[in-house]
């Protein structure tokens, strides 16, 4: 029978690619992980660790288990915070992965406001892409993701849910003011993250052409700095243009492109107290719209 300590030590040498480095990250001594992953061996039957050199490896089998090992720790940790939320949202902790635009943005208002809702709930903020959001929202290292997403565009994988947040338009950024992505057909264009290039590439697509990606980086500070500087141009979404606007460069509102942004939960319903709690505050917060003063154009 599997053991919910042995599962734990796996998925920390897993996670470490060491047995010294996941004693030392669990508090044990490394006979102790040694003795855990042997009598996790014992109980499947199976050779799940392969010592390489100084290291160990994983075998496949030992791979496949080390997965499932790290859902099912990181679910048991979402219940015992969700135990105590349970009681009043007097105490408890929930945990928000998210990209930096909304981090910037949506997220410090809202925390302050489920801060003074519920002085005893820990709210933990950790900055992802959606897609590694998303995975650590189906390993139960988080109980929300709050990622962007196109219209219409399908979740990743099964057992996400979702609730609508806030709408953010497009915007093409370049250096002349009143400006249009049709003027721009033969432009050197700067691409984000492989989402974002999607959304850019489908935006030229809509005005006829294929962009000429020329420089890619994800830092909306640096992507408005390398527009100022003649290096092309760019589209980012209203809420990065709200989290930092660089006076030198202009933007352009692009009509029928937008993102939604969702805050995405895991498993069956109903979600737990903080979890509504925190899902109810950025929703607030976005429906407002007074989490920055908007200096974009």
């Amino acid at each position: 029978m599997l053991n919910l300590i042995h599962l734990k030590v796996l998925a920390a040498v897993a996670r470490h690619g060491s047995v010294t480095e996941a004693a030392k990250d669990l508090h044990y001594s490394q006979s102790s992980v040694s003795h855990h992953l042997s009598r996790l061996e014992a109980a499947t039957g199976v050779k799940l660790i392969q010592r390489v050199g100084r290291g160990v490896r994983l075998t496949p089998e030992g791979a496949l288990l080390a997965g499932r090992a790290t859902e099912i720790v990181g679910r048991v940790d979402a219940a015992t915070s969700e135990l105590a939320a349970q009681v009043g949202l007097r105490t408890g902790r929930v945990r928000l992965a998210a990209n930096a635009s909304v981090l910037a943005t949506i997220v410090p208002k809202a925390a302050a406001t489920l801060a003074e809702a519920h002085p005893g709930l820990n709210l933990s903020v950790i900055d992802r892409h959606p897609v590694e959001a998303l995975e650590m929202l189906r390993h139960g290292e988080v109980e929300v993701a709050l990622v962007f997403r196109h219209a219409h565009a399908p979740l990743e994988a099964e057992g996400f849910r979702m609730v609508h947040v806030a709408d953010d338009p497009i915007y093409l950024v370049s250096r002349r003011p009143d400006d249009s992505v049709a003027n721009h057909r033969h432009s050197a264009w700067i691409g984000g993250c492989e989402r974002c290039q999607r959304e850019l590439t489908a935006v030229c697509q809509e005005y006829g052409f294929a962009p000429r990606v020329d420089s890619i980086c994800d830092d909306m500070v640096v992507v408005q700095a390398l527009v100022a500087a003649g290096l092309g141009v760019t589209t980012l979404p209203g809420l990065s243009l709200r989290a930092h606007r660089l006076p030198a460069v202009h933007t352009t509102e692009i009509p029928g492109f937008t993102r939604q942004i969702h805050a995405i939960t895991y498993g069956d319903p109903p979600d737990p107290p903080a979890t509504v709690a925190l899902i109810q505050a950025l929703q607030d917060t976005a429906r407002t719209g007074e989490f920055l003063d908007d200096d974009s154009e």
